[in-house]
């Protein structure tokens, strides 16, 4: 019996405040990059609250999504291998950093940083995807998250 593929899901996050988005600088096996807050969607939670969780353990910020502004579909090679990412990415509502919060691990500091900045940085993204959902959030997409469906056994019910 052969094994079922499946790429793994990701969130990411929009946060933008006057004029400006917040990212990431990580350590990567690529070397120190530029990414959105994002991650892994974990089992028993749903991807508006992955997207929540993510950005507060990578940015110290709180992040409430208010709309999907798009779904990506990727193929990388990491570390020689080839991995496919579906991401969700969302747009919504950050507030101030909570004080003394550590940053998830590898992350190395936030920024904020103007459309024009994150574009001339393309070379330090971690993925094309960065410039690209940002690019779609600039054109003003937004998908209502009832849109979303997370059935309750996803949460043990």
């Amino acid at each position: 019996m052969t094994s079922r593929w499946a790429p793994s899901v990701t969130v990411a996050c929009l946060a933008e405040r006057d004029g400006r988005y917040l990212l990431v600088e990580e350590h990567t096996p690529e070397g120190l990059r530029l990414n959105n807050p994002a991650g892994h969607l974990e089992p028993g939670e749903s991807l508006v609250q992955a997207a929540a969780r993510e950005a507060l353990e990578e940015t110290a910020h709180p992040f409430t999504p208010e709309a999907l502004v798009g779904v990506y579909l990727a193929r990388f090679e990491r570390a020689g291998e080839p991995i496919t990412y579906l991401r969700f990415a969302f747009c919504g509502a950050v507030g101030e950093a909570v004080a003394g919060r550590a940053l998830d691990r590898g992350i190395v500091r936030t920024c904020w940083l103007t459309p024009d900045e994150v574009r001339a940085s393309a070379a330090r993204h971690r993925s094309p995807l960065v410039l690209r959902c940002i690019e779609d959030h600039l054109a003003g997409r937004r998908l209502p998250l009832d849109g979303l469906h997370t059935h309750p056994s996803v949460f043990g019910g």
